[in-house]
Formats: C-alpha cells, structure tokens, sequence
C-alpha cells in the first residue's frame, strides 16, 4: 500500500495529492473501476453530475469498507444548473446520488462566462460551506480572470482550482495566480489523454528510471506541486498509476519537461465553452 502525500488546502483541510478520476467512465463500469482504485491505495475519488455516475462511485464507496473519514469525494456542479437555487437543488442531488451526507471539495465545473452566473453560485457554495455540506469549495477551468473576479466579489478564496494540465498545457499564468492567492491547483487530463507519452524527452526519462512514460509524467505533476487525477478502467493501469512515489526526477528531468509546453488543449477554451 502506497502511502500517498496530501495538501493542505487555503482552508485547512488535506487532500491526497493523487486521486482517482472518473470522467468519461459509464455508471455500469464506474464501481468495479472505483471498487479497484479503493483496493489498490486511492483515498480521492473525483466525479462530477454531468459524468453521470455519481451512482456508481456511491455503490463502490458504500461497499468498499472503507470509513468514510478516509475518504476524499469531489463533485461538480454543472453548467445549467448554475445561479443560487440551481446551485443548491443540484447539490442535494448530487449527495443523493452519492449516497453521502456530505463531499470534501464541491467545485463550480465551468465559469461558462457568457451566462455570468458563476459568482451568484459560488455565493451557494459558501452556504454549503457553511453548513458544513462541503468541507472544501472550489472552482474547474476558472481562467486568471474569473479567479481575480470571484475573489473579489466574494471575499472567498477557492480551495481549489481545477484545470487541464499536463506537460503540453502548463498553465504558468494560472498557476502564478494561484500561487498568489494560496489556491491548489489540480490537474485534469494529467496525461494529455495520452498525446505526450511517446515524446523523446519523456519516453527517455521513463528508459533511464525503468518506469512508464506515464508514470513519469505523473511524477512531474507530484514534484511541481499539483495535485492530480489520473483515470483508467484497467486494473493493472489503476496500480500502475499509484506506483510513482519510488523514484525522483532530477532537476535535469524537470527541465526536459518543462520544455514540452506548447499551449495544447485536448480539452475546450474556458473562455468560450459556455
């Protein structure tokens, strides 16, 4: 059993710094994949409404044994049900589906800026803050600009940010800005669905350590401090992605890494996904 490190987040609570993502996994297939990655070691489950299998982490979650104090759930809110009602209605059924009184990080999935709804439901996410139904709030795919506007209309820093991030999208930008305010930032896509594993300078490292281009790139996000969410449905790739805290890059490897950056999406733009 690997012994995952945590960060802390702007608000106290710890979070595993590798988790488990679901996306794009179907609801039939998501508790066997869940019930694998509780198995091998993962403690933070992320999920979302719109990924339509919230039911499924549930069933995996509520068979797994494991308490839930262990446990770090993510969900999203998602985009038509933004504005403060929405925001609350959508929650509720979110933690119903889950089968959980509460989650620990409950994030804002797009600023979707053009419906200019997303400060109205970050003020229901303070609620739920409050109220002690999300231990943790947070926002996904929040550009510089929604962060500095959030912040500055509500008075709340996010806990998190969530964005596509891997060695061809570094997000510098975003990350200074994060770093200014004391937000986490996360990583989705970690792996560029695969687009960067055969690259020389990564394929190279993974020769010379004896591990796999992914697991190398998964180390990268460890040691540049961002907290990450590979996804898989397959067991051996499931413990695979876990097996990363054996080895080190050198500054050297960083350096190849960090010349990779080239502002490549796999995902769509913040600014236009609305």
């Amino acid at each position: 059993m690997h012994t995952i490190p945590t960060v802390t987040l702007n608000n106290g609570v710890t979070m595993p710094q590798l988790g488990f993502g679901v996306f794009q996994v179907p609801d039939e297939e998501t508790t066997a994949a869940v019930a694998t990655a509780l198995e091998a070691g993962y403690r933070s489950i992320d999920t979302a409404a719109v990924y339509g299998n919230e039911k499924g982490v549930g069933r995996a979650l509520a068979a797994s044994g494991v308490s839930r104090e262990d446990l770090f759930v993510t969900t999203k809110l998602w985009n038509e049900d933004q504005g403060y009602d929405a925001t609350l209605r959508a929650f509720d059924a979110s933690l119903e589906r889950l089968g959980l009184d509460h989650v620990d990080l409950y994030l804002i999935h797009w600023p979707t800026p053009a419906r200019d709804l997303y400060v109205e439901s970050y003020r229901a996410l303070e609620k739920l803050l409050s109220d002690g139904r999300a231990r943790a709030i947070g926002v996904s795919n929040f550009q510089p600009a929604h962060v500095e506007r959030l912040i500055a209309e509500t008075g709340v820093v996010p806990a998190v940010n969530q964005v596509e991030l891997h060695p061809g999208l570094q997000q510098r930008e975003l990350r200074a800005t994060h770093a200014r305010h004391g937000i986490a930032t996360e990583a989705w896509s970690p792996l560029a669905q695969g687009a960067l594993l055969k690259e020389e300078a990564i394929a190279s490292i993974a020769a010379r350590l004896g591990r796999t281009p992914a697991q190398v790139v998964l180390r990268w996000h460890l040691q540049s401090g961002n907290i990450v969410i590979p996804k898989s449905v397959t067991p051996s790739r499931i413990r695979e992605n876990l097996d990363v805290f054996g080895f080190e890059l050198t500054g050297e490897d960083l350096d190849a890494i960090a010349a990779l950056d080239r502002g490549m999406r796999t995902g769509p733009d913040p600014d236009t996904l609305n």
